[in-house]
């Protein structure tokens, strides 16, 4: 392992929040459903990968963005089982989300809320697959489970919100 510069570390820092920033926020925000969260999570996801950037610097990382967004949901999670989030009311308006989150249309709306209304599992999977555009071999190493299994999930996510947008 190099022993890289503290400027080599920070522009690779900076080069990271630029790059991935907005995901990570967005993404953040779906879990937390608090802009303030949202924020405070992305810095401590920012935080968290400063602390391993030798890694990354180092090419031990395969797949940069699969590694940030697991950093950044697995900060999620903590932040949801800590003592002070049981205490917030988590429901959020689709109307107070950020402009790059909600959309103009009513079809988009609706489909925003029924993701929303998704179990956890399927989600987490229908995020990373569709809005931030990976792939499911990808997804599967994010979430810690086999490819078929997201497969399998993926498909489900689809039928439960095919039934939920037809009404049933």
């Amino acid at each position: 392992m190099a022993a890289y510069t503290e400027e080599a570390r920070e522009a690779e820092l900076s080069r990271l929040m630029t790059q991935y920033g907005d995901s990570i926020k967005r993404l953040c925000y779906v879990y937390l459903h608090s802009l303030s969260a949202a924020e405070d999570a992305a810095q401590d996801t920012f935080i968290k990968s400063f602390q391993h950037i030798d890694e990354l610097l180092d090419g031990s990382i395969a797949n940069e963005k699969a590694w940030i967004l697991r950093i950044a949901i697995n900060t999620c999670k903590d932040e949801l089982r800590s003592s002070w989030m049981r205490h917030i009311d988590k429901r959020t308006e689709i109307d107070v989300l950020p402009l790059s989150v909600s959309f103009d249309t009513d079809s988009h709306i609706d489909l925003t809320r029924a993701v929303w209304a998704l179990p956890v599992k399927y989600r987490e999977l229908v995020l990373l697959y569709y809005y931030q555009d990976l792939n499911l071999r990808t997804c599967s190493n994010i979430l810690g489970i086999s490819p078929s299994t997201a497969t399998r999930r993926l498909q489900q996510a689809q039928k439960k919100l095919r039934t939920s947008l037809e009404g049933g």
